[in-house]
């Protein structure tokens, strides 16, 4: 099964996560198929917290993936964020 989840990276007490796209019986940080975003939880208001690419996971997402509650959880908060950043542009 082919599963959307996040892969950590980043320093210690300074994390960074990967968006991937990877087969479930890999490790959490093992080989993936894609990276399709990432997700920096301590990222300040000057730069980029969270930056899905929504053709890439829509096509994922149609071909049979299924996404873990925590990234289901950041495409929905993607998404809320996408409505105010296309006002402000």
């Amino acid at each position: 099964m082919v599963v959307i989840r996040l892969s950590r990276g980043g320093a210690k007490a300074r994390p960074f996560f990967n968006i991937v796209v990877a087969d479930k019986r890999e490790r959490r940080d093992g080989r993936f198929i894609e990276r399709i975003g990432f997700y920096n939880p301590s990222a300040t208001e000057k730069e980029q917290g969270l930056r899905i690419a929504t053709d890439r996971l829509s096509h994922w997402q149609g071909v049979g993936a299924i996404a873990s509650p925590t990234v289901l959880r950041l495409i929905k908060q993607a998404a809320k964020a996408a409505p105010a950043a296309a006002v402000a542009a």
